[in-house]
């Protein structure tokens, strides 16, 4: 397999737990094991368009049991022979080699995957990849002549790696209790993306675009909007440093 792995580094391998459930997209080369009709694979491969259910492999690091997975489009690029190239964009957690293997059956003569690339991750694509030529190219440029340009110039903020989640700005007043893990409520709330669903992921943002917090939601967009009280969201993992603002909360006096 080869194409896009984002990689963290410091405070931002905290954003990677959004990242990985956010949607791939891969080009893939499948091998159909025996004679096939073009107009009946695009049949087949059309039919597995929408939500499917998927076992995974032997080799895999979760559970073997049967779960479903969302495939977003998947189209056919090109047919060479009994080689069938296709676009597969999906929700995080489903297996190409799988796929490739369950549309064999379907076309009842049985295929595998040959090639696997993967082309975006999140908001990630092919346009932003550095190899690791690249990579090595940059640090020896750094350490040889004392320019990091070329090595800055591969960092990107780890806010890029937020773009799909919904996003509630906050308070300034509110991001230090936030960053020592409280939750946030109504009044801490300065704008928010609508829609928002109740139980989903989303990411704390300060006023800056800075990113705070990931955490799970309370409440809808709407109920946010109406209400003056009451937490909106819970937080689950803090981004930012505790101290980045000043603390305008008071801590509790311990009891006994």
């Amino acid at each position: 397999m080869t194409g896009i792995l984002p990689v963290a580094l410091d405070y931002a391998t905290r954003v990677l737990q959004a990242l990985l459930l956010e949607g791939k997209e891969y080009v893939c080369v499948m091998q159909l094991h025996g004679e096939f009709s073009p107009q009946i694979l695009e049949t087949v491969v059309s039919e597995f368009v929408g939500e499917i259910f998927q076992r995974p492999p032997l080799r895999s690091s979760v559970k073997r049991r049967l779960r479903t997975r969302r495939i977003y489009s998947l189209d056919i690029l090109e047919i060479d022979g009994r080689s069938v190239l296709l676009r597969i964009a999906c929700q995080s957690g489903t297996y190409m080699r799988k796929l490739c293997h369950d549309l064999g059956e379907a076309m009842g003569c049985g295929a595998h995957m040959r090639e696997l690339r993967r082309t975006r991750t999140g908001p990630f694509t092919e346009d932003d990849v550095f190899s690791l030529y690249d990579l090595l190219d940059a640090f020896k440029f750094w350490k040889e002549r004392g320019d990091p340009e070329s090595l800055l110039g591969m960092l990107r903020p780890m806010e890029d790696a937020l773009a799909f989640l919904p996003k509630i700005y906050i308070r300034d007043s509110a991001i230090d209790a936030i960053c020592h893990g409280a939750d946030l409520a109504v009044p801490g709330v300065l704008s928010l993306d609508t829609p928002i669903e109740q139980g989903e992921m989303v990411a704390l943002f300060s006023q800056k675009s800075e990113a705070v917090a990931l955490g799970r939601s309370l409440m809808s967009a709407e109920e946010v909007l109406v209400k003056d009280h009451g937490l909106v969201c819970k937080t689950q993992r803090v981004l930012m440093p505790e101290g980045t603002y000043p603390r305008s909360w008071k801590s509790r006096p311990r009891q006994g």
